[in-house]
C-alpha cells in the first residue's frame, strides 16, 4: 500500500487519521439501499453503541452530518414543551443556547466560566426552585472552548435526584474518556466520527436507550431532515438511513472503529495523555501557560494563551506551522487571547516533541523573551 502524505492536525477535529481508515474508502460503488450496506451500517451502530452502554438495551442512530447535525436532531425531536437547561461554559454550549433559540424551544441558560467547573450548587438551586417542570439538562462533556471536561457524574446524579433527563454532547470526548451511559445516568448521548475515533468527518449519531426512541414519536416534530424517531424507526425496519448515506465516510468509520477496538479505549485515552504531558511540559518550559487547571483538564485539547510579544502575529504562527505539516487552531474565549493545540488522532507524543521545536523556532525568530519567560513562569508558581 501506497502512503498518503502525513498531516498532523493540531485540531478539535478533525483528527489525523492513518493510511488505512483513508484507503478503505476505495470500495466498488454501491447502493446504500442494498441489504450489503445496510449491514455496514447495523455493525457500525452496535459497535458504537457498546464503547458506552449494553447494545442490548441501547442503539446508536447514525446521520450524515456533522457532531451538530446530531445535536440538532436531538434538540429538535427530543424537547417538548416542558424546560430544558443549557448549560454554556464555552462555543459549544452556546452553539445548542442558539439552536434551541432557532427551534422555539423553552431554556434556562446556565452561564458558567469555561475555564472552572460548574457551580453544582448553583445548578442545584435552579433545579430545585424553578417553577415551570424542568425536563431535560444539556451538557458539553469535553468543552473544547478550553479544553474543560465538565463533571458528567456529578452531573448526572443531580438529574436522577430531580428526574430530569441528561443530554451529554460528547462530541470530542467519546472514544477516549471512558464513559458508562447507565451509570453516569445520561440519557442521549451525541458524538461524531472525526475525532477520538478517528475516523473521516461526515458521520454523526445519537445513542439512547430503545425505549427512549420510542418514546420520540409523542414530541412535536420541529424538523423533517434531523428527526431523531423518524430516522430510528427507518433504521429500525430496514437497517438504513432515511436519505442518502454517506457511503465511503460510512466505510472509513467501520475501519477506523476496528483500529479503535484493537487499540482499546484506555490505551487510546493513554497515549493522547501521554501527548498532552509532553505539550504542557514544553509550553510551559517555553514560557507560554495553558488555562485550565489539570484537576479539570481533558488531556485533549489546551487552550494557551498567547505570547505577549510585538512580532505575535496568530495566522503568521499559523501558516509558519502549516508550511512545516503541522496545522494548529484559532482561539475561542472572549475578552482572552488563545490559541488552541490538540492531541488527539493518530499521533504520538514524538509529533508533539516535533511541534515544540519548531514552536521554539517560531518564538525565537518573533524575538519572544524564552528564557526570561521561563524565570518569570517558575516564580510564579513558588
Amino acid at each position: 500500500m501506497r502512503s498518503v502524505q502525513r498531516n498532523i492536525l493540531l485540531t478539535p477535529g478533525p483528527a489525523t487519521t492513518t493510511d488505512t481508515v483513508k484507503f478503505a474508502q476505495i470500495v466498488p460503488d454501491i447502493c446504500p439501499r442494498e441489504p450489503e450496506f445496510g449491514q455496514l451500517m447495523e455493525s457500525i451502530s452496535t459497535d458504537l453503541t457498546a464503547i458506552v452502554a449494553d447494545e442490548k438495551q441501547y442503539t446508536a442512530v447514525l446521520f450524515g452530518g456533522s457532531g451538530t447535525a446530531a445535536m440538532d436532531a436531538v434538540l429538535s425531536s427530543v424537547i417538548g414543551e416542558d424546560t430544558i437547561i443549557i448549560i454554556n461554559n464555552g462555543a459549544y454550549g452556546q452553539r445548542m443556547c442558539e439552536i434551541a433559540t432557532v427551534y422555539g424551544l423553552h431554556f434556562i441558560e446556565f452561564v458558567s466560566p469555561p475555564d472552572k467547573p460548574v457551580d453544582l450548587s448553583a445548578l442545584e438551586q435552579i433545579l430545585k426552585l424553578t417553577h415551570t417542570p424542568i425536563t431535560h439538562l444539556t451538557v458539553v462533556h469535553h468543552e473544547t472552548t478550553t479544553g474543560l471536561l465538565n463533571n458528567i457524574n456529578a452531573i448526572g446524579e443531580l438529574c436522577k435526584t430531580y428526574q430530569v433527563e441528561l443530554i451529554v454532547d460528547a462530541i470530542s470526548s467519546f472514544g477516549a474518556v471512558p464513559i458508562q451511559m447507565e451509570d453516569m445516568n445520561i440519557s442521549y448521548l451525541i458524538a461524531s466520527s472525526n475525532k477520538n475515533v478517528q475516523g473521516l468527518p461526515g458521520v454523526s449519531f445519537v445513542i439512547a436507550p430503545r425505549q427512549k426512541f420510542e418514546g420520540l414519536q409523542h414530541v412535536r416534530q420541529r424538523s423533517y431532515y434531523l428527526n431523531l424517531y423518524d430516522q430510528y424507526k427507518y433504521f429500525l425496519k430496514h437497517n438504513q438511513m432515511r436519505f442518502t448515506a454517506p457511503i465511503q465516510t460510512l466505510y472509513a468509520l467501520r475501519q477506523a472503529i476496528n483500529e479503535f477496538m484493537l487499540e482499546g479505549i484506555e490505551q487510546r485515552y493513554s497515549r493522547y495523555t501521554q501527548s498532552w504531558e509532553s505539550l504542557t511540559q514544553g509550553i510551559h518550559r517555553l514560557g507560554l501557560n495553558h488555562i485550565v487547571a489539570e484537576e479539570h483538564h481533558s488531556k485533549l485539547l489546551t487552550s494557551i494563551i498567547e505570547p505577549i510579544c510585538e512580532g505575535y502575529d496568530f495566522q503568521q504562527m499559523h501558516d509558519f506551522f502549516y508550511t512545516k505539516g503541522f496545522t494548529i487552531y484559532p482561539g475561542k474565549v472572549e475578552k482572552l487571547n488563545t490559541f488552541r493545540i490538540a492531541n488527539i488522532g493518530d499521533i504520538t507524543h514524538h509529533d508533539i516533541d516535533a511541534f515544540l521545536v519548531l514552536l521554539e523556532i517560531y518564538l525565537r525568530d518573533i524575538g519572544f523573551p524564552l528564557r526570561e519567560a521561563v524565570i518569570t513562569y517558575e516564580s510564579k508558581q513558588k
